[in-house]
């Protein structure tokens, strides 16, 4: 939910970024995104821990609150800028293939979002096999990640700080929608689905490929939104994890249930 609150919240970082440079190029977006990002999650803990607010109350205060400013921002400034709410809400992936990196001298290396992906994917998975052990322990036991000298603390800035990355990495592209839909629902659907640590990433990766495919195809079908069929499929594939997954389904479930 952190996440879910991240990919919202970093928007005004995104259009401060853009106010400032007057371009929309990805490395201030990504700067300005990361120090909101990082601000954020600084938020959430301080108003959970020191005004003793509940941890979900505290996380939609500071997502809504930050979203909310980020929306003013674009709706004051859609006149004089080429940036507006359908752009990050609902991102621009039928418009991928025309915004070529073209170089100086007119060599074209193809979709610059997929460049720019392309990087931001290399760095996660690096920093997932890299710090895999220290991801795993301040995730599932904290306590025991203390007592063994790994900061808790730290590990978990450098996750929200990934995650602020790859929210602004996506935004132009897939919008907001997406983002909160892929943080969420490819990983849920492949907690269903096992228990081992190391398959759940493989398999949130697997659902989220499948997600887009069928959902590219469904919304060629219906001539509608791509990220609003992206996530519908996403939910979908949760549906039936949570019915059919052989280890948590509720229909093996209740079968095993059943007195024979």
């Amino acid at each position: 939910m952190v996440g879910d609150a991240i990919s919202h919240a970093v928007l005004p970082g995104i259009v401060i970024a853009f106010l400032f440079t007057g371009s929309r190029d990805s490395l201030p977006m990504i700067i300005g995104a990361g120090l909101l990002g990082v601000i954020t999650t600084f938020l959430i803990e301080f108003f959970h821990r020191y005004a003793r607010v509940q941890a979900d109350a505290s996380i939609g205060i500071t997502f809504t609150w930050l979203f909310a400013i980020g929306i003013i921002l674009i709706s004051v400034f859609a006149g004089q800028i080429d940036l507006d709410q359908d752009c990050v809400l609902y991102g621009e992936i039928a418009y991928v293939p025309l915004d070529l990196w073209i170089t100086e001298n007119n060599l074209s290396y193809g979709p610059r979002t997929v460049w720019t992906l392309g990087f931001v994917t290399i760095l996660i998975v690096a920093f997932i096999a890299l710090g895999y052990k220290e991801l795993f322990l301040t995730a599932f036991d904290p306590g025991y990640a203390a007592a063994i000298g790994i900061s808790t603390t730290v590990w978990y800035y450098l996750l929200m700080t990934a995650v602020s990355l790859t929210t602004v990495a996506s935004f132009e592209s897939v919008g907001a929608i997406l983002v909160v839909a892929f943080l969420v629902g490819p990983p849920a659907t492949a907690y269903l689905l096992t228990d081992d640590f190391k398959k759940m990433l493989f398999l949130s990766v697997i659902c989220g490929v499948v997600a887009v495919v069928i959902g590219y195809y469904l919304a060629y079908w219906l001539d509608g939104s791509i990220a609003g069929a992206v996530a519908a499929v996403t939910g979908f594939n949760f549906a039936l994890a949570f019915l059919f997954s052989p280890t948590h389904g509720q229909f093996f479930k209740r079968r095993k249930a059943i007195p024979v």
